[in-house]
């Protein structure tokens, strides 16, 4: 099938080896893999600072350049989310309601629509390394994203999965709650990854990526002995892709 990548912004400004992952991985199983240039954010950090209508005109340059695609694949549960979720209220009343309500139906989020959509799970990948997986919030409680994951994982040969204590458990970032809040979301990033670290994981494994972000900077800030890693690029690693 041919399949729009939808790049959301902190993976294109700060972590564009996801998208390059979810590219290739994508590409590896056959399908036609496009990625529209015209794309930019998807409304969320307005959309959650409470500027609906300045998300509105995001959101609207959204549609027109995802409106056309039958299939759009994403790195990201919150932004998928963020689409799927909260476009039908943002929109209601105005005359893309019933566009935006559509969209929705045909924006996935990587790992469920590997498995869910594609029912895939054996990718190939071969990796003999330990990790944890950190279940994100908006993919876990908005989009069900959790067994998706951990079923990919599980075909990795070599790959150890160690469960962390509490992994549905926010990491801190939350988007602007992190830069409202930063005393908070650092205390729960640092037990986050004390959790991860019990495990004696080498790398703790997400599918959001500003999660990763969030956790992987405390990690340097606290010099710890762990690497975080998106789902797509251990994935694309284990295949020989990246």
């Amino acid at each position: 099938m041919q399949i729009a990548l939808f790049v959301p912004c902190h993976v294109d400004q700060f972590m564009p080896q996801v998208a390059e992952a979810a590219y290739r991985l994508l590409r590896s199983l056959g399908h036609n893999v496009v990625v529209p240039e015209a794309q930019t954010c998807c409304g969320q950090p307005a959309y959650n600072a409470g500027y609906w209508p300045e998300s509105r005109r995001i959101a609207r340059n959204f549609l027109r350049v995802f409106g056309e695609h039958g299939t759009i694949v994403a790195p990201s549960g919150s932004c998928v989310s963020m689409v799927r979720t909260n476009y039908p209220g943002l929109f209601a009343g105005e005359p893309e309601e019933a566009a935006a309500r559509a969209l929705g139906h045909r924006v996935h989020e990587l790992s469920s629509f590997l498995v869910d959509i594609l029912q895939v799970t054996n990718l190939g990948a071969e990796l003999p390394v330990t990790v944890t997986v950190h279940d994100s919030c908006h993919a876990l409680r908005e989009l069900g994203v959790r067994d998706q994951p951990r079923a990919l994982l599980a075909q990795v040969r070599g790959l150890t999965l160690v469960e962390m204590a509490h992994s549905e458990v926010c990491c801190g970032f939350g988007g602007l709650f992190s830069v409202k809040y930063p005393e908070l979301s650092t205390a729960m990033a640092d037990e986050k990854l004390d959790n991860a670290l019990a495990t004696g994981a080498q790398y703790l494994v997400g599918v959001e990526a500003s999660c990763l972000l969030h956790l992987q900077g405390r990690l340097r800030r606290r010099a710890l002995p762990l690497q975080t890693l998106h789902l797509a690029e251990l994935l694309a690693w284990g295949k020989g892709l990246l």
